[in-house]
């Protein structure tokens, strides 16, 4: 049995996109690629040959991976309220020691990319602030043992 997968409406239309561009448009770029390769000739030293197929290879289990995360999703619409910290929700957050402000949306693990400050439900800093409330202070214990301490400022949908 796989693990259950949340996503964001926002999230299942990123993969769904992502999903018929490989399905459509690098699936067929990748078969061109091989299918030049081969008329170089013996395929059995063709560098060309082999870089099209381990694509290929990536193409099919990434379009397989996106499946599999879709099919067995749960979509989460944005929180009907925005009193406690859930799925969807968009967070600001005050750092006690240097007062840093940093805003998260949380999602759940298949959608995470901290470079669009979109982190995980399960990383350190969703679990210590899933359920919280605007202005209560929360302790993130990081993976090297550091102890840091935010207070929720703020939570939206």
């Amino acid at each position: 049995m796989h693990k259950e997968t949340v996503l964001t409406v926002e999230g299942q239309t990123k993969l769904e996109e992502e999903l018929r561009y490989l399905e459509t448009v690098r699936r067929r770029e990748v078969g061109e690629r091989i299918k030049e390769a081969k008329e170089f000739g013996d395929i059995s030293e063709n560098s060309e040959y082999d870089d099209a197929k381990n694509e290929q290879a990536w193409v099919e289990s990434r379009i397989a991976e996106i499946n599999l995360i879709l099919s067995n999703a749960t979509i989460i619409e944005s929180p009907a309220n925005s009193s406690k910290v859930s799925l969807g929700s968009k967070v600001e957050l005050v750092d006690s020691e240097t007062g840093d402000v940093h805003k998260y949306q949380i999602v759940g693990s298949a959608e995470a990319d901290p470079t669009q400050a979109k982190i995980s439900n399960e990383s350190p800093v969703g679990q210590a602030i899933m359920g919280a409330k605007k202005g209560q202070t929360v302790t993130v214990s990081t993976p090297s043992g550091r102890l840091l301490e935010y207070t929720i400022k703020k939570i939206s949908r």
